[in-house]
């Protein structure tokens, strides 16, 4: 056999790979018709543990969906959405909840990803991806102008959110959400960031401030407050315990004794980023009094992983590109931190996907 010959068994793997790539969006598209329908829900209602038939009762479907059903859910539970229990002495299966879908309940609790996860799904966010072709490689279309930009006909991602209600609301739910899920999970194993510091300006916080709140709920010594847009802050809550400020991180941030980014530089290019970080460095004292940047994003391949996280990163990165973000491995933050002024940094790689990362003047 030649070298450049496969095996047959190769190529049938190869032809498996293809096949699996090509259809791998249809287990997105199960996801949100899981949501939609409301089947975490309906397990949940039966003590996390459902037949079909339960299932389609409570979700209200038609009792001849059922074949549909039990295929919907057959590939939702090859993708580890929901698990299965075969019951040999029983005509049905029994369908539980996985850590996963429990993060899928409606019921606003602080552990419920649903307004994240919707967005992500959301057409308004997916239909530009069907530009990449056209933004890569058509001349025409102006480097700057991002495929949110060419599929929306809007400046940018953000001012279409300012102007469309349905994307502002799914913008910040998802934003909410995700902080309301991220920061009980900081405070309780890696607090020690916020140590030995007495104020502290969360830059984007939003107008419900989530971060800011419960880094003051662990630390009440500490002076906590919001920099957000002034129509972000004209909705804050009057009697919180953080102070909010009306402001643009690109024009100027308060003084601080650290400045904490959640997800916000992976929204922009280089060069926003190098502005929003020398905004940092201004407003901050020196690293031996305590002055610091406290950044949660993402660092692709921070440390060793399986396939899935590293996929999941990569497949961030390729999302952000519809609003021209970035998802950056550590050269890349290097290369910011260095050309904003900053002098050190540690990555603290413990959230997931995501990492800590303690940038030093």
């Amino acid at each position: 056999m030649a070298p450049t010959e496969n095996s047959s068994q190769e190529l049938l793997q190869a032809h498996q790979h293809l096949l699996h790539e090509s259809l791998s969006y249809i287990k997105s598209i199960a996801l949100a018709v899981a949501m939609d329908v409301g089947i975490p829900d309906a397990i949940h209602h039966y003590r996390g543990s459902a037949t079909l038939c339960q299932i389609l009762a409570k979700i209200d479907l038609n009792p001849n969906k059922l074949p549909g059903l039990r295929r919907l859910m057959r590939m939702l539970t090859v993708s580890g959405t929901f698990s299965v229990e075969h019951q040999p002495d029983a005509c049905e299966d029994v369908y539980k909840l996985t850590a996963a879908s429990r993060l899928l309940l409606g019921d606003e609790s602080s552990t419920s990803l649903t307004p994240l996860v919707s967005m992500m799904l959301s057409p308004l966010l997916v239909s530009p991806l069907g530009t990449v072709v056209s933004t890569l490689v058509r001349q025409d279309v102006l480097p700057d102008l991002s495929m949110f930009g060419v599929t929306h006909g809007a400046t940018s991602f953000w001012e279409l959110a300012d102007n469309n209600s349905d994307l502002n609301e799914l913008l910040h739910g998802a934003i909410a959400s995700d902080t309301r899920f991220l920061m009980p999970i900081v405070m309780k194993e890696y607090s020690e960031v916020f140590q030995g510091i007495d104020s502290l300006i969360d830059v984007g916080g939003g107008s419900s401030g989530i971060a800011a709140t419960a880094i003051k709920a662990a630390f009440p010594h500490l002076k906590c407050s919001v920099l957000d847009l002034p129509h972000i802050v004209a909705q804050a809550p009057s009697d919180s315990n953080v102070q909010y400020i009306a402001g643009d991180m690109f024009q100027s941030i308060p003084p601080a004794n650290a400045v904490f980014l959640k997800w916000i530089m992976h929204d922009w290019g280089h060069d926003e980023c190098v502005k929003i970080l020398k905004r940092c460095k201004e407003a901050i004292p020196p690293r031996d009094a305590g002055g610091k940047v406290i950044i949660i994003d993402m660092v692709i391949g921070s440390e060793p992983s399986d396939v899935k996280h590293n996929e999941t990163q990569i497949l961030f990165d390729l999302l952000m590109m519809v609003i021209n973000g970035v998802e950056r491995d550590e050269q890349e933050w290097k290369k910011i931190f260095s050309e904003a002024g900053f002098k050190d940094y540690k990555i603290i790689p413990v959230l997931g996907i995501r990492s800590i990362i303690e940038v030093y003047p």
